[in-house]
């Protein structure tokens, strides 16, 4: 399987999935939109995997690739018709490239929070083998408001209606981070962005012990992460993810 990952920021990457993916024997093309990487043809791809960042959906004028990542978007998920999973700010350009919306929220959700299935989760192909409440790490300050066409919500909380979706069939979004690594917490609180958002969340003392507040849960989100990885891999298999070339398989 050939996956296009498309990462905004070098601290933000696939974390967990790449090794889950590199330990199956599948080719990674990374692309670094924020250090002026183009998005290759997409044709040859089987997968379509969008990272978190630090930037928001809207500021195009700020970061001009967002124009043709959203483009790409549209037409991987509309067009080519092949599985997408989005973390994050991945979550949202999957939204807002397909019609929906996203907006700064009234307060940021950051740190260890809890999510549940919806009725729309609890009968999806993939949802439905997870649990039925998770605990989660967020770290945003912006959320989905307006569902694109053909959407169901598929996890909610109170902070945030919109914690995962999917799109049609095949694509995906998670607005929380379960791609987590141990190094995840600190590096991410290096980015100056990111500590203002985590310190004003939850403030500076929770901030310090959020690090060993989340070590305990990563083998939790590993799991799960595995198991989104296993109905992935069912996707591509599928006519809806490979109909692109019906004779090729998941390795």
């Amino acid at each position: 399987m050939k996956i296009l990952i498309l990462q905004h920021l070098a601290c933000e990457t696939a974390g967990i999935f790449t090794e889950l993916w590199t330990a199956d024997g599948h080719s990674l093309h990374v692309i670094a939109l924020d250090e002026g990487d183009q998005i290759p043809p997409l044709e040859s791809y089987d997968l379509l995997a969008v990272m978190g960042g630090p930037m928001d959906v809207w500021q195009e004028a700020e970061h001009p690739w967002l124009i043709a990542e959203k483009a790409a978007i549209k037409h991987w998920v509309q067009t080519l018709n092949r599985p997408y999973f989005g973390i994050c700010l991945g979550h949202q350009l999957l939204a807002v490239a397909l019609g929906g919306e996203a907006h700064p929220m009234q307060t940021p959700e950051v740190g260890l929070t809890q999510i549940a299935q919806t009725g729309a989760g609890r009968s999806d192909a993939i949802f439905a083998q997870l649990p039925a409440k998770m605990t989660t790490l967020q770290w945003h300050g912006v959320e989905v408001t307006t569902l694109p066409p053909d959407t169901v919500v598929v996890a909610s909380n109170p902070a945030c209606a919109v914690q995962a979706m999917r799109v049609g069939r095949h694509a995906y979004g998670v607005q929380y981070h379960l791609e987590i690594l141990p190094s995840t917490v600190a590096d991410w609180q290096a980015i100056p962005a990111y500590r203002t958002a985590l310190h004003a969340a939850i403030g500076a003392e929770a901030a310090e012990e959020l690090e060993a507040e989340v070590a305990p849960h990563l083998p939790e989100f590993r799991r799960i992460a595995e198991q989104i990885n296993a109905g992935l891999k069912t996707l591509v298999g599928s006519d809806a993810g490979a109909k692109h070339n019906p004779k090729e398989r998941i390795r």
